[in-house]
């Protein structure tokens, strides 16, 4: 950009003149919480307060997903009492991004030996990898990687050499990537449909139930108000422990098993809800 002289503005001292008199280039087109159009919109930001009156202009399409972001920020502005033309309104997209004609000429000018198309969706990279085509590089020499894929290079050759461990990392309390896919899914599951958790106390010698069922419920239903509910799942557990009794299962995980089953199909016939069911046999 070839700025005059005297045109630039120091944002400290953007308040020492009118506002029709300013324009500020800023980020957050696409939302992004920390951006400075965002803070703007939520008057977090130290330098710069939406007034009425004030135009802005979104010059940028969405980026599928960044829709929810995006909006939220236009509702703010307007909330200030700001003006705001965004892409539904006005043609006005400016891409970030080089057009074809511009990466030939990247190309043309240094002239790689290996190329690895980067940024963007695999199917924006494979339009890279055949401009470069075009162009008369060796499809051998282009690379279109997958996340983990290992490039090994020389200073005469290149080739995908193995692997290495790749994606999200988990962050959770003081535990870094301790988090797995179970752990995930039992939280997802808890969060959904709750839990229940039966509690028995057996005699060990006869197999004759002592105490219990006892339910207790998370999340699932408020106990005092299906006390009905809760007691048919009392009399569902006694019947399967006398299943289990009669198919011989005597191992208290087979017992837990059957407790599981007879249980889960019960409640989803009830409430077409599927908690996670904890059994818990004490054995005296």
């Amino acid at each position: 950009m070839n700025v005059p002289e005297g045109v630039l503005v120091d944002i400290d001292n953007i308040d020492r003149y009118p506002g029709e008199k300013l324009t500020i280039i800023t980020t957050g087109s696409q939302g992004e919480p920390m951006s400075a159009l965002s803070r703007m919109a939520a008057s977090e930001h130290k330098k710069v307060e939406i007034v009425p009156g004030d135009l802005v202009i979104i010059s940028a399409n969405p980026i599928p997903g960044n829709e929810k972001l995006i909006s939220r920020v236009i509702n703010e502005l307007f909330k200030k009492g700001a003006d705001v033309i965004y892409e539904a309104l006005a043609d006005i997209h400016v891409s970030g991004h080089a057009c074809q004609e511009e990466l030939k000429l990247i190309h043309s000018l240094v002239k790689p030996k290996f190329f690895v198309p980067v940024h963007g969706e695999y199917r924006h990279l494979k339009q890279h990898a055949n401009l470069a085509n075009r162009l008369g590089m060796s499809n051998e020499n282009i690379f279109i990687m997958d996340i983990g894929k290992v490039l090994e290079l020389t200073d005469d050759s290149a080739k995908i050499n193995g692997s290495v461990t790749s994606g999200k990392v988990l962050v959770d309390g003081l535990g870094v990537g301790d988090v797995g896919n179970i752990v995930l899914r039992d939280r997802r599951l808890l969060s959904q449909d709750g839990l229940i958790v039966i509690v028995i106390t057996i005699d060990g010698e006869t197999g004759a139930i002592i105490a219990g069922p006892d339910v207790i419920s998370r999340g699932f239903v408020y106990v005092r108000e299906s006390e009905d509910l809760m007691d048919n799942v009392k009399d569902v557990t006694k019947t399967a422990l006398l299943k289990a009794d009669e198919k011989k299962k005597n191992d208290w995980s087979a017992k837990k098993g059957v407790i599981k089953d007879t249980l889960r199909d019960y409640l989803y016939e009830k409430t077409k809800r599927k908690p996670m069911i904890i059994p818990i046999i004490m054995e005296i």
